[in-house]
């Protein structure tokens, strides 16, 4: 369950968070509190693929965590043909997740028009791993061969020399929800675990950048959301605590009025500015980041993804085909770049049921 609630902006003070009363009533204990922007400081800087590590000064003493760049050209991962088995339409029993409350059964958000279960044993070929390319701040490596599918999960594991892998999810869009079952094995410094919605067309930050789960804590007893927005990549942000060393969903909602964030089923974050929300389609992406000093390895694990288009959805015009590798560093390497697909690169694998 959640433990406390706590929502800070760092750039602006236009965050609404939840209110008390209604985390409450969902067995949520803990006061909301909101601090005013305080000039020259900045949250943590962008977690997404294609984040550069130049930022403003912090003030003394108080070097924020930077997110990494991610991972480009390179050695590709195995990757399942569009007709795989595990594309097949589903028959049979299936077992059960093991993310037993989710903001879709909650809301009542219905069948998603995109659902991942993991039940081959390589990458499915919507999934683009990122890599091999140095890591966040030029420490470490992302590669595709850090991440892998079996027992019904993908997996990211990190190494202590910064070894770690990164995957996003096309076709994007504009608007729409996303939920995963997802779980993080406790660290030991230097490793964190992301879900986040990164810019198709590769434009942060004017693209904007949404880290709906961004763990940072050793324990993994807290969670992070950062709102990345405008040319100076100004943030808002907003923290919960939760236990996701155990099997979590986190949800994101992106309606044009308003973004909202969820694990388990309850509401932790809430954003009605608009004028800081995407200005493009984005998609979801799943990364381990490497910041340094990594006492020993970790991994996160995907039990399930599903992605849900809203009436007012905007389809991505980019994507990638469908087992192609991707790269966080398009300048680097352009030929991994989300792009215009041609009529039979567009034909979407068909994707397995939702399981019970």
């Amino acid at each position: 369950m959640l433990a406390a609630l706590t929502t800070t902006l760092a750039v602006s003070a236009a965050t609404t968070a939840t209110a008390p009363t209604a985390l409450a009533s969902a067995g949520v204990s803990g006061a909301v509190t909101t601090a005013p922007a305080v000039a020259g400081q900045q949250d943590p800087p962008a977690t997404g693929p294609g984040a550069e590590p130049q930022q403003d000064p912090p003030p003394a003493g108080d070097e924020p965590q930077q997110e990494p760049a991610d991972a480009g050209a390179g050695d590709e991962p195995q990757q399942e043909p569009a007709d795989a088995a595990h594309d097949a339409p589903v028959t049979g029993a299936q077992p059960a997740s093991p993310c037993t409350r989710t903001a879709a059964a909650t809301h009542g958000w219905g069948e998603p028009d995109r659902h991942s279960a993991f039940d081959g044993t390589t990458v499915p070929p919507d999934w683009h791993p990122y890599g091999p390319e140095p890591g966040h701040n030029k420490k470490g490596t992302r590669t595709p061969e850090q991440v892998s599918v079996a027992d019904g999960a993908m997996t990211i594991r990190g190494e202590q020399d910064g070894t770690t892998g990164a995957v996003s999810w096309h076709p994007g869009q504009k608007y729409g929800r996303w939920e995963a079952c997802v779980q993080s094995e406790k660290a030991s410094g230097g490793l964190n675990a992301l879900l986040l919605l990164w810019p198709v067309a590769e434009d942060f930050p004017v693209g904007g950048e949404v880290d709906w789960m961004e763990i940072l804590s050793d324990d993994r007893q807290e969670t992070s959301f950062f709102l990345h927005y405008g040319p100076d990549n100004d943030q808002d942000y907003g923290s919960v605590q939760h236990d996701s060393t155990q099997w979590s969903a986190y949800a994101l909602e992106w309606t044009p009025e308003k973004i909202t964030a969820y694990v388990d089923g309850e509401e932790w974050y809430t954003n009605t500015e608009t004028d800081q929300f995407p200005p493009r389609p984005m998609n979801m992406t799943m990364q381990l980041d490497y910041f340094g000093d990594a006492g020993g390895p970790t991994a996160m694990h995907m039990d399930w993804a599903s992605q849900w288009a809203l009436p007012e959805s905007e389809p991505a015009q980019l994507s990638l085909p469908p087992g192609a590798p991707a790269t966080g560093q398009p300048k680097d390497y352009p030929e991994r770049a989300p792009r215009e697909l041609t009529p039979a690169e567009q034909q979407a694998p068909e994707q397995p049921a939702p399981r019970p």
